[in-house]
C-alpha cells in the first residue's frame, strides 16, 4: 500500500527511521528519532519549496509535488512495469534441462 496523496504520519515515518537505523548491535532511543524526524517534517513544511507538504488528514505529511527536488525522488512505476513486461515478451526461454527418465 503506497502513500500516495494521503500522506503519512510522522509516528510512521519515524517508525521507517527507526526500524532503518536498528542493528543488531545498535538501537537508537525512539523517541529520540521521533523528534529528529518531526524537526525534519517541520522545516522542510514551512517553505512553499520543501520537500514535505500538509496532506488532507491532521498530522499526515506527502511529498510536495511543485518541488524540483521532490519530482526527481518520484518514481514512474507504470512505465517501469510496462518495459519489464515487453522484455519478459521479448524473452525466450529454452529448456536446456535433462530428462532424467530418458535412457
Amino acid at each position: 500500500m503506497g502513500v500516495g496523496a494521503r500522506g503519512i504520519s510522522v509516528k510512521k515515518l519515524a517508525k521507517h527511521v527507526y526500524n532503518h537505523y536498528c542493528t543488531f548491535f545498535f538501537q537508537p532511543d525512539f523517541r529520540d528519532v521521533y523528534r529528529a524526524v518531526q524537526q525534519y517534517v517541520q522545516r522542510q513544511t514551512r517553505s512553499k519549496q520543501g520537500l514535505l507538504e500538509h496532506a488532507e488528514r491532521w498530522g499526515h505529511y506527502r511529498l510536495n509535488t511543485t518541488c524540483q527536488t521532490a519530482r526527481q525522488l518520484m518514481l514512474d512505476w507504470e512505465s517501469s512495469q510496462d518495459d519489464a513486461i515487453e522484455k519478459e515478451e521479448e524473452r525466450v526461454v529454452e529448456d536446456r534441462s535433462l530428462n532424467l527418465f530418458d535412457f
